[in-house]
Order: C-alpha cells, then sequence, then structure tokens
C-alpha cells in the first residue's frame, strides 16, 4: 500500500458513495486507475465493505452505553460472540486487555429499554457482572 493508495481510503472513509473520478481529482490519476486500485485494495482486504452511517435518534435509539463484561474465568471470545450477538441492542463487541473480558456497545429506545438490554446480558450464561458507562454525548464518529 502507497501514498496514492492511503488517500484514497482516507477519502472514502470521508464519503463511500465518492466517485472514482472525484477521488481521481484528489489523487491525480485516472477514473478506472482509481478503480482498479480500489478494486486491488478490496481484493487485499484492506476494503472489506461499505456501510452507511446513520442517525440514531432517527431509526429510535435515544440510549447508548458502553457496557464493560466480566466473564467467568477466560471465555474465549468466539463464546462471548455467539452469547452477545443475539442480542439486537448490541451493536457491536470487542475482546480487550484489562480486568473486562470485554467491551459492548450498546443501542437501546430509552433507558428503561438499555435496562432491559443490560438485564439479557447479565443472564447471560458465563457473564458473572457488567459495568455501564451511559454516553452524554458523542463529540465524533469516523
Amino acid at each position: 500500500m502507497d501514498e496514492v493508495d492511503t488517500k484514497i481510503v482516507a477519502l472514502l472513509r470521508e464519503d463511500a458513495r465518492r466517485s472514482f473520478q472525484d477521488i481521481g481529482r484528489h489523487v491525480h490519476l485516472s477514473a478506472p486507475a482509481v478503480k482498479r486500485r480500489v478494486d486491488r485494495l478490496e481484493q487485499d482486504g484492506v476494503i472489506v465493505g461499505y456501510t452507511a452511517i446513520v442517525d440514531p435518534p432517527s431509526l429510535g435509539w435515544r440510549a447508548e452505553a458502553f457496557v464493560d463484561l466480566y466473564c467467568e474465568g477466560t471465555m474465549p471470545g468466539e463464546a462471548i460472540k455467539r452469547a452477545v450477538e443475539p442480542e439486537p441492542g448490541v451493536v457491536s463487541a470487542h475482546t480487550v486487555a484489562g480486568e473486562a473480558s470485554a467491551i459492548l456497545h450498546v443501542m437501546a429506545q430509552d433507558t428503561k429499554d438499555l435496562e432491559l438490554v443490560l438485564e439479557r446480558i447479565r443472564a447471560t450464561d458465563g457473564v458473572t457482572r457488567t459495568v455501564t458507562e451511559v454516553v452524554l454525548s458523542t463529540l465524533f464518529q469516523r
């Protein structure tokens, strides 16, 4: 990956709907040359997908939290994934270094719904406790 590839990735991270022509203007390449590079970046696994960033309140999600998940013993990441992935309020899960086994990003309709999501997570086999940090505001998101 060279400097041009890095710039192409940065431009796509800003706006994944940019045209190859627009990207080409920024990196001084033709649209077909940009397409070839993007295709190669996808093939090499550098770009693994494209997504829409949505406004959570527009979807009815007005409560957001990060949850430190503590599990019995050394619960493997795959087991944690199987345990929390079915919960629709969990939008992402990450294993972490430190005391917690994982950290979860949770979205809910309101604080009552957040409480119900947390109760279901705490009732999961292998989960010993949680520590929840409720988000007050998002400063930025990439």
